[in-house]
């Protein structure tokens, strides 16, 4: 109900015409609960390509700005998140996000870049059975971002430059960086957040991860990890072997191709 109510409010005010017609919506999930594995925001996500295509206007809502109609309408909720989420699901694949000041005040959403998936090293999802609540977790250093403290501001452009690095070392393939960005994107995570917030399951899987030389970091806000071996099967088998008797889960990442086709439809961020 929240995206549609957004959605009709963007056609109308960009002077998009709706035929008239009846349709009903549900939805089934297969994204573990509560887990950073952005479950809401992909029901979301779903709900708005359904009535791009029932209304036959995918040509004029731009693809750069639909995360933010994504966002709009879990605002509506009262869902506490960002744009991150929503750009990865409305492109797939790989994306690149540029979200600079400048180019927010400019534009009102980032600049998205799709990579080549190939670029991607094996990956894997690690989650809980009994995961934590995202949205406890974001609560407390959004507000201190919001209040100005410089702790927070600092390490949170720190994250930012972590992304240019990251997408340096995946065009050059130096796996090796890689890992120890995603390392690093944690250990400031975690001087943020602190380990009450944290919580005790959420630092156990990165622990358990890096027990086995693997890297590792939160696919969100925490209650899933996502890891990485550098070193390669034998490495995966250790962590394999590691989550089982921690009781957590492992699949690989199976990464969706990008919607290039999508992306010249009105996008300016498309080249």
């Amino acid at each position: 109900m929240a995206i549609c109510k957004v959605f009709y409010k963007y056609c109308k005010n960009n002077n998009i015409d709706l035929h008239e017609g009846l349709f009903t919506l549900s939805y089934d999930t297969n994204i573990p609960r509560q887990t950073g594995l952005s479950g809401s925001s992909a029901i979301v996500c779903a709900a708005l390509n359904c009535l791009l295509d029932f209304y036959n206007v995918r040509h004029q809502v731009k693809v750069d700005e639909r995360p933010t109609l994504i966002l709009e309408a879990e605002k509506e909720l009262g869902i506490v998140a960002g744009l991150q989420d929503r750009v990865a699901q409305v492109y797939g694949g790989l994306v690149f996000m540029d979200f600079s000041k400048t180019q927010m005040d400019r534009l009102g959403h980032g600049i998205y870049t799709p990579m080549d998936i190939s670029l991607l090293p094996p990956l894997y999802l690690i989650y809980a059975d009994n995961p934590s609540d995202s949205g406890k977790v974001h609560s407390t250093v959004r507000q201190r971002w919001l209040n100005g403290d410089e702790f927070i501001r600092s390490t949170m452009n720190e994250v930012a430059n972590l992304a240019v690095e990251g997408r340096r070392a995946l065009l050059e393939k130096d796996y090796a960086k890689l890992a120890s960005l995603m390392n690093h994107n944690f250990d400031l995570r975690r001087s943020m957040f602190g380990d009450d917030a944290l919580g005790a399951i959420n630092l156990r899987m990165v622990e358990v991860a890096r027990d086995t030389g693997a890297a590792s970091k939160f696919t969100g806000s925490g209650g899933a990890v996502v890891a990485f071996c550098p070193d390669g099967p034998p490495q995966i088998e250790l962590l394999q072997e590691a989550c089982r008797k921690a009781g957590f889960i492992i699949q690989p990442v199976q990464v969706a191709p990008s919607f290039l086709k999508d992306l010249d439809l009105g996008s300016s961020s498309s080249a």
